[in-house]
């Protein structure tokens, strides 16, 4: 018997007496992406570090209530580098869509982590923080 064959042999014998067998997914995998709230997608994506809340106090980050239409780095009790300090940058949607881009772009030195390459994600993080005035 040739190897080719001894081994053709031995793979039929085995899926006849069987081994034991792999566990299977015990979920189905969702074909779409599942949609969120835009309040969830905030605490997902930018809540370790941030809240956006009136009473809430500043985390790694400034407390994002509020920011559309503030001064950057303007929030009293947060320690801003002096590149949001000095920036004379008022914040609004299209400075924040590039901010959330790319903050290093806008404020090189920026200890600010997080980057979003999705427009769409950008844009519902963006709506959602101009209602929380």
């Amino acid at each position: 018997m040739g190897q080719m064959t001894a081994m053709a042999f031995a793979a039929v014998v085995l899926g006849v007496i069987g081994l034991p067998r792999v566990a299977q997914a015990q979920f189905t995998v969702p074909t779409t992406p599942q949609v969120v709230d835009a309040a969830t997608l905030f605490a997902r994506q930018c809540g370790t570090c941030h809240v956006a809340s009136v009473d809430g106090g500043p985390r790694q980050g400034p407390n994002l209530h509020g920011v559309m239409g503030r001064r950057a780095g303007s929030l009293a009790g947060f320690a801003y580098t002096e590149g949001y300090v000095n920036s004379g940058i008022v914040w609004d949607e299209a400075t924040l869509d590039f901010y959330l881009t790319n903050p290093q772009a806008m404020f090189p030195g920026s200890v600010m982590a997080y980057r979003q390459d999705d427009p769409a994600v950008r844009q519902t993080i963006i709506a959602w923080l101009k209602e929380q005035r």
